[in-house]
């Protein structure tokens, strides 16, 4: 995986990003100077469903206040700030692409919220943290990225305390068919890890953890991008902007991406699946 991970991290490294985030924001009225954490919504919320996705992948959690929860793959910050928002958790952020833990640290900054969030740059399989030193853990569209499923679950299960819930939302895949890239994770398939449910069930179950539940969410992702993409069309009639999303974050070729995720989720050959796992 580490002959990977820099090819990884550029796919999602965007010049300007921050930048054009705040433009974005701007342009729909959005006061930059009083920037707070909903304001950011639509732009880090980086994965199928974004907000409702988080709202709903946390709710069942049952994160009490103060928690310590790890977000492995935390983008520009977005589950990480509704999460010490919305749950009172108290959340570290580990991200393999630097200038998305830096972005995620200033927006943190600018919503008041640098006291409750904290972003590290590193990797999901060598995680620079002690032993059982969170109570829970999630991950959003990230497991993707990491070939090795495996050494993904067992450094969750070190760094998680007994009985901690670990909570996936991965793109899996359901069925046997070819992907067209590039999709919103990968340019080419050297970096797509696109896994079944059942190795995800498998490689947490082998490092101590038990399956809570599990959700396919396969005709959510549908509507998610078919709203986007009514959105962008719409927009392009009456020549204006489409409101900022998540193409934001997928740079110039956000189009060709959604409509090969979309592609491969109406196959029914890709589809993001929900794993509540507890450990021990």
């Amino acid at each position: 995986m580490a002959t990977v991970e820099p090819g990884v991290a550029r796919h999602y490294d965007i010049a300007g990003l921050e930048q054009r985030i705040l433009a974005a924001l701007a342009e729909t009225g959005v006061d930059i100077a009083h920037l707070r954490a909903g304001d950011l919504e639509a732009v880090d919320e980086f994965h199928i469903g974004g907000i409702a996705a988080t709202r709903e992948l946390l709710g069942q959690m049952g994160l009490k206040p103060g928690a310590r929860l790890l977000d492995i793959g935390s983008g520009v910050g977005g589950p990480a700030r509704f999460a010490a928002n919305n749950a009172g958790a108290d959340v570290t952020g580990i991200d393999l692409t630097q200038s998305y833990v830096d972005i995620a640290t200033s927006l943190s900054k600018r919503t008041g919220m640098a006291e409750k969030t904290r972003f590290v740059q590193g990797s999901a399989l060598d995680m620079p943290f002690a032993n059982a030193s969170f109570d829970a853990a999630m991950i959003l569209h990230v497991g993707m990225n990491l070939s090795d499923k495996k050494k993904l679950m067992s450094e969750a299960a070190r760094v998680l305390k007994p009985g901690g819930v670990f909570a996936v939302y991965d793109v899996m895949r359901l069925k046997a068919g070819a992907l067209t890239y590039p999709v919103p994770w990968a340019s080419n398939e050297t970096m797509s890890f696109v896994a079944t449910p059942d190795d995800y069930r498998s490689a947490a179950t082998a490092c101590g953890f038990s399956v809570v539940a599990e959700r396919q969410r396969g005709a959510f992702a549908v509507e998610f991008f078919a709203a986007i993409r009514a959105r962008m069309a719409a927009a392009q009639a009456e020549g204006k902007k489409p409101a900022p999303g998540v193409g934001l974050v997928m740079g110039e070729d956000a189009r060709t991406k959604i409509a090969n995720i979309t592609a491969a989720l109406e196959g029914g050959i890709l589809a993001p699946v929900e794993l509540l796992l507890r450990l021990g």
